[in-house]
């Protein structure tokens, strides 16, 4: 099983107890989430390629495959997505490039589940 695979399947089963353990903190992020990611000057499309973008110069694993899964679904196409985690690299450097490959192996677990 991939990593992106593993991940996702962890995330389910885990992300439950994270919500009865700390309702204030998910309710409170998800409805942020909410407002801020509604379509207006930019789509949610593009609000994700910039999550994406973002996830990778932080160096944010779970956060660059639970966004990579959100910019897909809302149209974003793979090669979209490699590009805004290129220029990611530009503000990231050498660290952030090694997180690439989780991006990639992201983008492959998803397209295979089609």
């Amino acid at each position: 099983m991939s990593k992106a695979k593993q991940f996702f399947e962890d995330y389910q089963s885990n992300f439950p107890k994270t919500q009865k353990s700390c309702p204030e903190a998910v309710q409170g992020f998800s409805s942020m989430f909410a407002k801020v990611m509604k379509d207006g000057a930019l789509s949610m499309m593009q609000k994700e390629l910039i999550i994406v973008g973002i996830a990778v110069a932080i160096r944010c694993e779970s956060c660059i495959r639970l966004h990579v899964r959100k910019a897909l679904e809302a149209g974003a196409k793979p090669e979209q997505i490699l590009e805004a985690a290129s220029v990611a690299v530009v503000m990231g450097g050498g660290p952030a490039t090694t997180y690439l490959p989780i991006v990639i192996d992201t983008l492959e677990a998803l397209q295979e589940q089609k």
